[in-house]
């Protein structure tokens, strides 16, 4: 069995969304053939001073017809195909069009005057487009039967095998009588197919080489970055280690199992403690995300937003305080919905974007967030009165490494990952996330900016 399909392709979407786009091309385009047609019969005794035969005529009806039934037949097959290798699939479709369109051309050729139709350069058409979808062997297939065809309709009128289809007004010679123009004709024709076929499914072949190489070195780039995030995954468990063996002698020494503590020196190791909580917390960040990365993990349990907005609100006040930052939630929901998801780390997606708004503010900004929900869908809106982000780089501002040009000369740390990741986070819950600035709180000199992120409810 010819295998038509190549082995990098048979998981590949884009290819397969290629040829049904190309099939559905063909089904519109053949659509508009039927029209043409139709008006053709209608007007041309009007129009053109040429006469059909009765045969003719009916040929051109009957073959309108048909063309009309089979192709709003595959227009409706079409919805139901798979994408699977082992059935009948969108490519297999578009051999049966192949099929179809070549034997209604021939017909239509041998009816309009066979060696003197107009209507073989669609057949060169046809192998043309045939050869960028199908398998080379398919392509010489098809050519060579339609020669073969061509040569049977030309050399059975020269030799009075079958009646000539003649357009009487079109051509004033009976030119499939003159057997130099029908050598000619014949030799011409199967030179311009097979070179064509040739010429079209070499570079069609060469273009699948390239796309299979991309996709190869694209697996490559994927295997790099697990074994890089298999890597990170090993460091930062070897660094929890020593950390959580330092926070248990911290507790030791802070109950005062080894005896009374200074108050100066209880005050240190109290902070030296919440430091290594916070130390924790970032490497339990870490684990978590590249544990996401790696095996696509997302915890499923439904969990109430505003306790995961009060938490992040929790984690940054102390950072608010030293920019003088005000910070305002607001709850406008008129129902309380849950939300279904991995709540850690859509509390790390909102962290980092109050975070930001914070950060990338101005000494005595506002930062206000608002939780309110509409169609079984809740919004968190995180809006600040900061410098915004300029309009013609917004669309970037979700790029992995971007960073606003006005951002860059108010704060020079950062890596451009945090939104790019806070994005992937929500999309991975079924939810968006969209910029707006200015935003609502905009002032003078200050147009702020307004992330604002939807997750569906329960």
């Amino acid at each position: 069995m010819i295998k038509l399909i190549p082995d990098w392709a048979v998981h590949d979407e884009e290819f397969w969304l290629s040829i049904r786009r190309r099939n559905l091309w063909f089904i519109k385009l053949r659509y508009a053939t039927v029209v043409i047609l139709a008006l053709f019969m209608v007007s041309y005794k009007f129009f053109l001073s040429i006469e059909l035969s009765d045969d003719q005529i009916s040929s051109l009806q009957y073959c309108t017809a048909f063309i009309l039934l089979y192709n709003i037949t595959l227009h409706y097959i079409r919805k139901f195909l798979k994408h699977e290798s082992e059935s009948f699939n969108p490519l297999h479709l578009s051999i049966v069009q192949m099929i179809l369109d070549l034997s209604m051309l021939l017909i239509l050729i041998y009816y309009s005057g066979g060696v003197e139709s107009p209507l073989i350069f669609f057949l060169i058409f046809h192998m043309i487009v045939g050869s960028l979808i199908l398998p080379g062997i398919i392509v010489y297939s098809f050519a060579f039967a339609v020669l073969f065809v061509f040569w049977g309709i030309t050399v059975g009128e020269y030799y009075g095998l079958f009646d000539h289809q003649h357009i009487k007004g079109f051509i004033p010679f009976h030119l499939h009588q003159d057997f130099n123009y029908v050598l000619s004709v014949n030799i011409v024709f199967a030179m311009v197919i097979l070179i064509t076929v040739v010429l079209t499914n070499n570079i069609a072949r060469q273009l699948y080489q390239k796309e299979q190489q991309l996709y190869s070195y694209i697996d490559k780039l994927n295997q790099a970055e697990k074994e890089k995030t298999k890597y990170i995954l090993g460091v930062v468990h070897e660094i929890k280690t020593p950390l959580n063996a330092m926070h248990s002698y911290l507790d030791l020494v802070l109950q005062k199992f080894l005896g009374p503590l200074d108050e100066a020196v209880e005050e240190k190791l109290k902070r030296a403690k919440k430091r290594s909580d916070e130390a924790l917390e970032m490497i339990n960040t870490v684990l978590k995300v590249s544990q996401m990365k790696l095996m696509d993990q997302v915890n499923e349990e439904e969990f109430e937003m505003i306790d995961l907005l009060k938490s992040a609100i929790r984690r940054h006040s102390q950072f608010a305080e030293s920019k003088s930052v005000e910070i305002k939630l607001i709850d406008e929901r008129k129902e309380y919905c849950k939300i279904k998801g991995d709540q850690f780390l859509i509390l790390i997606a909102f962290s980092n974007l109050l975070g930001n708004a914070i950060k990338y503010n101005y000494e005595n900004g506002k930062v206000e967030v608002k939780l309110y929900n509409k169609d079984k869908t809740c919004f968190v809106e995180f809006c600040d009165n900061g410098p915004g982000i300029p309009k013609d780089e917004q669309e970037k501002i979700f790029q992995d490494f971007f960073r606003a040009s006005n951002i860059r000369k108010m704060v020079t740390e950062g890596a451009g990952l945090g939104l790019s990741f806070v994005k992937e986070i929500i999309e991975k819950h079924h939810g968006t996330i969209k910029l707006q600035s200015p935003s609502r709180l905009q002032e003078t000199g200050k147009p702020g900016a307004c992330f604002i992120v939807s997750l569906p409810c329960v």
